[in-house]
């Protein structure tokens, strides 16, 4: 099983959602907006594939099981 993943991406998302709605900082040549959308969307892409590789890793693993009956 992957670790990590899921907290993984909610602290991408997290933060990506700070950077793109709280902070309202003016720099040149480097928008923090921007830079917390690319998290945010990086985040629920990484959660979106976490969740799937998770659900597919599990209908794999039931396949597996043999029952032996007495």
């Amino acid at each position: 099983m992957r670790t990590g993943g899921i907290g993984g991406s909610l602290v991408l998302i997290a933060l990506g959602a700070i950077l793109y709605w709280a902070v309202s900082v003016e720099a040149e040549g480097f928008s923090i907006n921007t830079a917390g959308l690319i998290l945010l969307i990086v985040g629920v892409i990484g959660l979106v594939l976490t969740l799937i590789l998770t659900a597919d890793e599990n209908r794999t693993r039931d396949k597996d099981v043999t029952i032996v009956e007495r």
